[in-house]
């Protein structure tokens, strides 16, 4: 079985991670996996030594904003550039000819890639390909009405999944995307992709720690500053050392300023793949609230304080931080209020939670969705003989 697995990330790196996963996920289930890669490479995301990965030209956002995108030169990309994109991601199909077609986020986002992610859409459907959408739990908050219809009818005319990396029992996707209702007989639920937590070693760190991490670190250094001043300045920075991981996304002059002004007891480094392992050690985690991170501190039981990302238009993060704040699992601080003083409070907050609460979540979504896809292929192969 051949699987072609269209990925795109613009900005932080939670897409390209879930993406890696849920490729070792297809490998491992004996799926022949090819990913068209659309974002610009990532140091430490492994998408597995099985998967073949196809590097297109990379686009990325000028800014928070998502209105620019820049190509491989960081100039915004024109007409020709989407030519060059549309000709190679329609070349490596036509080599591939895959049994399927999952493609990440689109059309829920992404719809600045129609210009090539439609003719592939309908390229796969022509040869026979099923077609599947993977998408995160928690939808972006849409402003216009005519965006909502325009994505019922794509997934419609296009898809024959929606593969939905979440659990209704925690979220349903209808509490993000109104239609839901509309295309309720191709949605399916895989449970959430979550990352191998991995053994723990005989390293001390983070043990009685406070871990203050920013995912990729492209929107986290406001985040990591105000930890910083936090722990120098105030009886919420806590008799114990502090952690802070600066994602690869993160410059590294400013990574190199913070570390200097680190007062005694402060440890100031590059992101860590035991990232996982530090948590199930910490005393508390300071971090935004991307779909990755906050998975690793539910898995990790540890109580957290999350400032979700909330510039433009963004809605997700903030939605999924008060909805486990209300479950009692975690201290909110808005990002639009984010000070020293503001997160020093949510830290005493957290602190003074009672012990997480247990949240039963299915965690197998990478599993799950090589079985639906294979499942869904094998009843297109039958049904075609």
């Amino acid at each position: 079985m051949r699987v072609l697995f269209h990925v795109q990330h613009l900005l932080g790196i939670g897409h390209d991670r879930r993406a890696a996963l849920i490729t070792r996920g297809l490998a491992k289930a004996g799926v022949a996996v090819t990913v068209l890669r659309g974002g610009h490479p990532v140091p430490g995301i492994d998408y597995g030594p099985a998967a073949e990965i196809v590097q297109l030209p990379p686009a990325r956002a000028a800014d928070s904003s998502f209105k620019t995108l820049l190509d491989e030169h960081d100039q915004p990309i024109d007409d020709d550039w989407r030519a060059r994109r549309r000709a190679a991601v329609l070349e490596v199909h036509e080599r591939v000819r895959p049994d399927a077609l999952l493609v990440e986020s689109f059309p829920f986002g992404r719809r600045a890639f129609r210009f090539e992610l439609l003719p592939l859409l309908e390229a796969a459907k022509a040869g026979g390909a099923v077609t599947a959408c993977s998408v995160r739990d928690i939808l972006v908050t849409k402003a216009k009405p005519e965006r909502l219809e325009e994505t019922v009818s794509t997934v419609e005319r296009l898809f024959d999944h929606v593969l939905v990396h979440g659990d209704p029992e925690l979220i349903p996707f209808a509490a993000t995307f109104p239609a839901a209702a509309r295309i309720a007989d191709r949605i399916r639920y895989t449970g959430y992709v979550a990352a191998p937590q991995g053994e723990d070693t005989e390293s001390p760190d983070g043990t009685g720690e406070v871990i203050v991490s920013v995912g990729g670190g492209a929107v986290g250094l406001p985040l990591l500053r105000a930890a910083l001043a936090v722990r120098a300045s105030t009886p919420a920075g806590l008799d114990a050392p502090w952690r802070l991981l600066a994602g690869p996304d993160v410059p590294e002059e400013d990574v190199r300023a913070l570390a200097a002004a680190a007062p005694p007891g402060t440890i100031v480094e590059r992101a860590r793949p035991d990232f996982p392992a530090l948590l199930r050690r910490c005393r508390l985690s300071i971090s935004q609230a991307g779909y990755n991170t906050v998975l690793d501190v539910l898995q990790a039981g540890c109580r957290a304080v999350v400032v979700p990302f909330a510039a433009g238009s963004e809605t997700e993060q903030a939605t999924r931080a008060r909805l486990l704040e209300e479950r009692g699992r975690l201290a909110v601080v808005d990002e639009a209020t984010l000070t020293p003083d503001t997160l020093a409070a949510g830290v005493a907050k957290a602190l003074a939670l009672p012990p997480p609460p247990a949240i039963p979540l299915r965690l197998d979504g990478a599993a799950a969705t090589a079985r639906l896809l294979r499942n869904a292929v094998a009843y297109r192969q039958g049904n075609s003989r």
